[in-house]
Order: structure tokens, then C-alpha cells, then sequence
């Protein structure tokens, strides 16, 4: 099972960069990984990928476990027309309970269990045989004398009577079963029968066989007594016969557990089919499946909390997380390797990680390693930024040659253009949820060169955030609309109460008021905020 590597919600260049990087360093180091993203991926990181020649990661929106993370048994299925003797011979051998019984690609057609085959030498038609020749003949261990009819249906007489209490009730739709009753077999290959079973293995007069030739009879000579011959018979049948096709209870590979588990424990049935959505039979799921379920492995890149990570995470087996932000609430219940470190980006961790193992980076590597050091410190504007990632950028350019001023305007340029996106879109681009101290508060931050595009909406803006701050029972809800170039953010706000902000910032609680070198949500916004929260109190 491949290991899920992934940032936050509302990913940003160094949470794609840094998934992408690490699964890369993962696999080199022999394990199998795929990079992955948890939402669409924004302007700026579109910007890099497409300028390094790389992919979009795999989109995911979280890491239940799904039926096919389970173990479920993977059977071939049988086709209809086997015969319901040899079904039966097959699951005692196995030891299997249920079987599919699928078309010649594979569709599931239906099930077939003991039950229903006992059910069927119980209930079933004992007058009507659906078979094939080669089924008889094996089942029977039969020898064909003539005929070269394949396939048989029809109503099945054992005939115990005179010759000519039996004439004119025969017919083309009569299957036989009889001895070496000479009168009989004539009297019946000029009714034209489909199919003579002739039992006890006696030699078969060369005139009948020429007779059934003429008229087209198929004989099957058997070496068993007609009593045994007429009770087994019926088990010749296809076991199409006999499978069930409606009322099955059958899950899809996509399924989610938590869905499926309460119909299987709620319900009687041994095991439920697995198909995929062209209902290709996968195999069975029973109870024992659901106990100890195998989880989807992840391994998670700048974040370390809940809400901020993929839904059903607690389902998941968390293997590895490198982080720069504060610890989360995130528990494991195994020891992990977690790497956190106090850098501007999590993609300076996992440069010196390259480091550490003494692992090449190629340029393109390289380079979405570099956008994210760039993208999360503002090209080292930010408060955040320290040595390790100046250093990390100059020992990466070396590989890159790239006139880093330059390519980094252009990437916020791109980056920061809100040219067609709606209010929605600009605040959860990169919103996140925090609990400080007793304050539930979100917090969206919005960096861009185009200032006079958001204010045009400014009026706009508030009124979703009031709803927004109502809807989710926010303490504090933020919108910074960050200046890169100068260094400073304007603050929009919905707060119950309004003198937290002008106390957190040192400015009047005025909407949109500029408040100079504040770019960093993590190192200066929530630090400040939780300031003022405790002098309030």
C-alpha cells in the first residue's frame, strides 16, 4: 500500500512543494510514496509546477479507510455454466461458504451458497435439466455414443414402464433416463428426444446407436444404476439455476467503512460481494474483515493539527510528520519521526533532510523546494525567516542559476492576481482555524500586489465575514490583505470584542487600518492576539 504524503487545507506553494519534495526523498530512500494535495492548488503554486515541469499532485479529500483498504478475500468468481455438482466439489475443496458466479468479463451475476444449494436438492425442480454435454459426461462420467447437440433443456423422465404405455408422450423436449430397456430406447429415439441417459454401463446394440444417429438423439451411456442416475441429476443443472439475483447486499471498493459496517453487522448474510462501480466482482467482505481493519499510511508536511488536516486522519496510520508551526493536537499511537523545526518554511527542513541522507536533488526538485522557501518567507521579508533558509535558497541556486529577485516577483505576481475569484474563494484560499486560549477564532490571509481590487469590495468583504463569524460561532474571524511589498497588512475583522484588535496591533479598531510589518500569521498574528486575550482577561 502506497504511503499518502500531504500538507494542509487550502494548500499553499510550500505545503505542495514540501509534500512533493519529501515523497520524492521517501522513495529514493526505498519507500513507496505518492505526493498528494487536499484541495485545488492556488495561482502561485500553479505558477511553480508548470515552470519546474511538474505535475499536479493527487488530489484527495481524505484518508478513510475504504473497502478496499481492507483484506478482503479476493476470489475468481465461477462462471453460470459450470454445474451445480461440480460448484458444490469446488467449495467443499476451498472450504469457501459463497461464491460469484460472473459473466465472461467478470460482471457479477450472482451468488451461490451452501444454503442455496441445499435449498435446491430440497426445493428445487427435479423435472427440468439446464446442462451442458460436457457437464453430464463429467459429472455422470459418462461415454457419448452419438449426438452432437452441446447443450440441453428439457423436462427429465426415468422410464420404469412398458414401451407402449409411454408412446406418443414423448417428444422433442424429453430428456430420458432408462436401462438397457431395448424397446424403450427405440420407442423414444422415434420420439426424438434430446437426450437418452442410458445406465448400468451395458454394451449399447450398434442398431439403436445408428438410429439415434439418423434421428439425431444424443445417447450417453453411464457405468451407474438409474436409482442413483435420478437423484443426481438435477446437480448437473448450470448453476445459474440455482444462484441468487435479487436482494444482494453488495459494497463498492470506494465504500467507505464506517458506511458499510452497520449494514453488515445489522444483517445476516456470511459474505457481500465487492464490485467496482462497472460491477467487476473484486471478492467477499464478511464480519472478520471489518474487526482489525488495514489503514491508509500518511505521512504529513507543514501542519500538525486536526482541523487543518485530512478528514478521517484519525482513521489513518500517521508514519511521519515534518512540520515548522507549533505543536497540534495531533496523537499517534506508535512512536514517529517527527521533525519540527523554527524555519520560514517546512521545504528548508526538507532540504537539509536531502542533506542529511546524502541524496542528489535534481533541478526541478530543486526548484519547487526553492518556491516554497520563497513563497512562505516573502522572499525573506517575513519575521519567520531565518538562516537555515537564506542558506538553503543559496546552496539550492547553486543548482538553479536563476535570477531569484526576478523569478520570485513574477511568482507573486501570479500568485496575487484575485482577478475572477469571488469572496468565497479570495477568503479560504488560505484560511485556518484556531482555538486560542478559550477564543475560537479562523483566521484568512490573503498576500497580493493588487490592494485596490479588495478594497473596491471591501463592504463586501465584511458582510461575508459577519456571516461567516456567525455561522461558525467565531470569537475572532481575521482577513489580512498582505502588502509584500509594503511589508505590512490591512485587517478586516469581526471580533466580539472590538478593542482585542486595536490592544493585539496598537492601531484604532477601524476596518481595513493598515498595520506595518505584520506579515506573518504564525509568528506575529497569533502571538498577538493571544497578548491581548490574556490582558482582557
Amino acid at each position: 500500500m502506497s504511503i499518502f504524503v500531504f500538507g494542509h487545507k487550502n494548500p499553499d506553494t510550500d505545503s505542495v512543494s514540501s509534500a512533493i519534495a519529501f515523497s520524492h526523498l521517501k522513495n529514493k530512500l526505498g519507500f513507496d510514496t505518492i505526493p498528494c494535495v487536499l484541495g485545488e492548488v492556488n495561482k502561485e503554486t500553479s505558477y511553480v509546477l508548470n515552470y519546474f515541469g511538474l505535475p499536479t499532485p493527487k488530489l484527495i479529500d481524505n484518508v478513510k479507510v475504504q473497502v478496499k483498504d481492507l483484506k478482503y478475500s479476493f476470489d475468481e468468481g465461477v462462471s453460470g455454466d459450470n454445474c451445480i455438482l461440480s460448484i458444490y466439489k469446488l467449495m467443499e475443496k476451498e472450504q469457501l461458504q459463497t461464491v460469484a458466479v460472473v459473466d465472461e468479463n467478470h460482471k457479477l451475476l450472482g451468488i451461490v451458497s451452501m444454503k442455496d444449494i441445499a435449498m435446491g436438492l430440497i426445493k428445487g425442480d427435479f423435472y427440468h435439466l439446464q446442462s451442458s454435454l460436457e457437464n453430464l459426461v463429467a459429472a455422470l462420467k459418462g461415454e457419448v455414443l452419438t449426438g452432437d447437440r452441446d447443450y440441453f433443456d428439457g423436462k427429465i423422465s426415468v422410464i420404469t414402464y412398458y414401451y407402449k404405455t409411454i408412446a406418443g408422450s414423448l417428444g422433442e423436449e424429453d430428456i430420458i433416463i432408462v436401462g438397457d430397456t431395448y424397446d424403450v430406447i427405440e420407442s423414444a429415439i422415434q420420439s426424438k428426444v434430446q437426450l437418452i441417459v442410458i445406465t448400468g454401463g451395458k454394451v449399447l446394440p450398434e442398431k439403436y446407436i445408428a438410429m439415434a444417429q439418423e434421428k439425431k438423439v444424443t445417447l450417453l451411456s453411464v457405468p451407474m444404476d438409474t436409482y442413483y442416475v435420478s437423484k443426481v441429476i438435477n446437480q448437473c443443472n448450470d448453476v445459474s439455476t440455482i444462484m441468487r439475483t435479487k436482494n444482494i447486499i453488495k459494497f463498492y471498493e470506494e465504500d467507505y467503512l464506517e458506511e458499510i459496517k452497520e449494514e453488515i453487522i445489522n444483517t445476516h448474510f456470511r459474505n457481500y460481494p465487492i464490485v467496482d462501480h462497472q460491477n467487476t466482482f473484486l471478492g467477499f467482505i464478511n464480519k472478520k474483515h471489518i474487526l482489525n481493519p488495514q489503514r491508509k499510511k500518511t505521512i504529513l508536511v507543514d501542519h500538525n493539527e486536526y482541523r487543518q488536516s485530512a478528514e478521517g486522519l484519525e482513521e489513518s496510520e500517521i508514519l511521519e510528520i515534518v512540520d515548522h508551526h507549533k505543536l497540534g493536537d495531533i496523537s499517534t499511537s506508535m512512536p514517529i519521526n517527527f521533525r519540527n523545526n523554527a524555519v520560514g518554511s517546512t521545504c528548508t527542513i526538507v532540504y537539509w533532510m536531502f542533506r542529511d541522507f546524502n541524496i542528489e536533488i535534481h533541478k526541478a526538485m530543486a526548484g519547487v523546494l526553492m518556491a516554497g522557501i520563497i513563497s512562505d518567507t516573502l522572499l525573506f521579508k517575513s519575521p519567520t525567516t531565518t538562516d537555515m533558509d537564506r542558506r538553503a535558497v543559496e546552496e539550492l541556486n547553486k543548482i538553479l542559476h536563476m535570477d531569484i529577485e526576478t523569478f520570485a516577483m513574477e511568482m507573486f505576481k501570479t500568485g496575487t492576481s484575485l482577478e475572477g475569484q469571488s469572496i468565497e474563494q479570495i477568503f479560504y484560499k488560505d484560511f485556518k482555524e484556531f482555538n486560542l486560549e478559550t477564543y475560537k477564532t479562523g483566521i484568512s490571509q490573503v498576500f497580493t500586489l493588487d490592494i485596490e481590487d479588495v478594497f473596491n469590495r471591501k463592504d463586501s468583504f465584511i458582510d461575508f465575514m459577519e456571516r461567516t463569524h456567525k455561522n461558525n460561532n467565531y470569537d475572532i474571524t481575521l482577513l489580512l490583505i498582505t502588502d509584500i511589498l509594503k511589508e505590512g497588512s490591512y485587517i478586516l475583522f469581526q471580533c466580539k470584542n472590538n478593542h482585542l484588535i486595536s490592544s493585539a496591533f496598537h492601531v484604532e479598531g477601524l476596518q481595513g487600518i493598515f498595520v506595518e510589518n505584520i506579515v506573518s500569521r504564525k509568528k506575529q498574528v497569533i502571538p498577538r492576539l493571544l497578548e491581548a486575550i490574556h490582558l482582557i482577561k
